[in-house]
């Protein structure tokens, strides 16, 4: 039996291939505006129907991250919050029934500080099912794939518009999962439009690979992961979300308001491809 055979990310893909669907795949800050928020927020955005959830584990220097995720990582770090608190939260999310697939987003000198067979054996005990490294050398993509599939995980890579034909298919063969592939050249952020050649990239990526393609870096409107997913298995949405979470905070909602209001927007983004 394959170490990923009950994976949550991988079973997600099966089945909503399966049912011949696509997905969203939201990104939250761990830990922004606060753990407990964090854990209300996974079980809202379950309930609204997403299947799978990037965890960002907040970092001093972020990988590729914009303005909106960068101020809430360090907003999350002021705060006080930790890798153990953010494991914590997870086994919590867990222990209560919590079924989203869950991809933790971090640097790799996070992972490579606990080093990598530890940190994949935590990342998974606590709950985690991927990990996604931005920086990771792809020299290096082959050997911790291997780690993080013994340990049950899967190992998302990105690729970039620019990268070559060829290197694309050498990344994504390290992938398990899904391939993260970047719609833009440059950093995460909202956009009104992407780029028509992304999408054509995309679709002949998916022609030559199994593994499931998801597009990430601009998308902020339901529309928009609508078009994405006409040649994509997934569109991953994270500035906009977090603006969300920002604005509300900004307005002085409670949690309970701000849950409601983020969720009521993920609604929104999910429901072209539910």
């Amino acid at each position: 039996m394959s170490a990923l055979e009950n994976n949550r990310i991988v079973q997600a893909f099966a089945d909503l291939r399966a049912e011949g669907k696509t997905t969203l795949l939201p990104f939250l800050t761990a830990g922004y505006p606060d753990l407990i928020a964090t854990a209300e927020l996974l079980a809202e955005i379950e309930q609204q129907g997403a299947r799978i959830c990037e965890l960002g584990i907040p970092f001093s220097d972020p990988v590729a991250d914009g303005p909106t995720i960068q101020a809430s990582f360090t907003a999350a770090l002021e705060a006080g919050v930790t890798l153990a608190g953010v494991f914590d939260i997870v086994k919590q999310y867990r222990e209560v029934g919590g079924k989203l697939g869950l991809l933790a987003m971090l640097s790799y000198s996070i992972v490579y500080r606990h080093g990598s067979e530890a940190f994949c054996a935590q990342a998974a005990e606590a709950g985690f099912d991927g990990l996604i490294v931005p920086d990771l050398p792809l020299e290096e993509a082959g050997r911790f794939a291997e780690i993080a599939t013994a340990a049950g995980m899967c190992n998302v890579l990105l690729i970039a518009p620019t990268t070559p034909e060829d290197r694309k298919l050498e990344i994504a063969r390290h992938c398990s999962g899904f391939v993260y592939y970047i719609s833009v050249a440059g950093i995460t952020g909202e956009r009104k439009a992407l780029p028509l050649e992304t999408i054509e990239s995309v679709r002949r990526l998916n022609d030559q690979i199994d593994t499931p393609v998801c597009v990430g870096f601009g998308i902020s409107s339901g529309p928009m992961v609508a078009e994405v997913c006409k040649a994509a298995d997934g569109a991953i949405v994270g500035s906009a979300i977090i603006h969300q979470i920002t604005d509300a905070v900004n307005k002085g909602l409670d949690r309970a308001a701000m849950v409601d209001t983020v969720g009521h927007f993920v609604g929104e983004l999910i429901k072209p491809v539910l």
